[in-house]
């Protein structure tokens, strides 16, 4: 990243962790100057990043967005096949091609396999990237877990494979992935594993379902709690986005690499799906100006 493009992740990261934390209400002139920043320079900088005010994002933020994504932007997995909304060409708002390890070399531990790594950033903080021949078969979050836990965790998925670092192989995979310029995923894990992990890759952006809508889009309605599992063991977090996925109730549920970064996930895309709304002329104000929700950029976590 540039100097400009650091300070800009990390002032964005500050702004987070201020909103994550402050009670309703707080207002922009507060929150700027908890950032050492002007009023107008702040709320200029954050909506370039995000596309919408900081006091929009702050409703995004909130417990009560889940429930109501539930209810506005519930996604019935079985139509959304049916109606091509989704598929193996193209997946909601990202340009992937995948393939699936088989069960044979699934139940070998990953022997035999390769593996490269790297840490690159990512619109919600640093990111663990692994990668096959095939294409990217790990994406971990290191901001709740540190480097350490997030690479014996994956590590530990595969554990017979050759883990091997290298940083300049994996940094333009990461770029592309994270730029939405497309990426291959090669998927590794058991076969009920890579039906739920399919069935999350129809979920489009800016939209939620829930597990037992997952259950029963891949055939098994009473394996609920399996699917949980099999949602928190996806290894290729955001890519394939399990943060999508909601208790039927409207709570979170959980998430492998931390609350905050799943909340932070389903904000910055419906900020997205908004802003492109608005500039549309199909949706309400977010109080973004056009140009920069135009052009909005991902969002850090910290």
């Amino acid at each position: 990243m540039s100097a400009e493009t650091s300070y800009h992740y990390r002032l964005m990261a500050r702004a987070l962790a201020v909103l994550d934390e402050a009670p309703p209400g707080l207002s922009l002139d507060e929150l700027a100057a908890r950032l050492g920043m002007s009023p107008a320079h702040f709320q200029r900088t954050f909506s370039a990043w995000v596309g919408v005010s900081p006091k929009r994002y702050q409703q995004y933020l909130t417990l009560d967005h889940a429930r109501r994504l539930l209810a506005e932007r519930f996604t019935v997995l079985e139509t959304a096949l049916a109606t091509g909304l989704s598929g193996s060409g193209r997946l909601h708002d990202l340009f992937l091609r995948w393939e699936a390890m088989s069960p044979g070399e699934y139940a070998r531990g990953g022997a035999g396999l390769e593996i490269r790594y790297g840490f690159a950033p990512s619109p919600f903080g640093e990111a663990l990237v692994m990668a096959t021949g095939r294409g990217l078969c790990g994406l971990a979050f290191t901001e709740e877990t540190g480097r350490d836990a997030a690479l014996e965790d994956m590590r530990a998925r595969w554990p017979k494979a050759t883990c091997i670092e290298d940083t300049n192989h994996i940094a333009p995979l990461a770029a592309a992935a994270f730029g939405g310029r497309g990426a291959s995923l090669h998927l590794i894990g058991a076969p009920f594993q890579i039906k739920v992990w399919e069935a999350l890759l129809r979920i489009p952006s800016g939209h939620v379902t829930s597990y037992s809508q997952i259950a029963a889009a891949i055939g098994h309605p009473r394996a609920v709690r399996a699917v949980g599992t099999a949602v928190g063991r996806n290894p290729v977090a955001f890519l394939i986005p399990c943060h999508r996925a909601l208790r039927k109730s409207g709570g979170l549920g959980g998430y492998h690499w931390g609350l905050p970064v799943k909340r932070a996930m389903l904000a910055w895309e419906s900020a997205r799906v908004d802003a492109a709304n608005t500039a549309s002329g199909t949706g309400t104000d977010t109080g973004a100006d056009p140009a920069s929700a135009s052009s909005s950029r991902p969002l850090a976590l910290s």
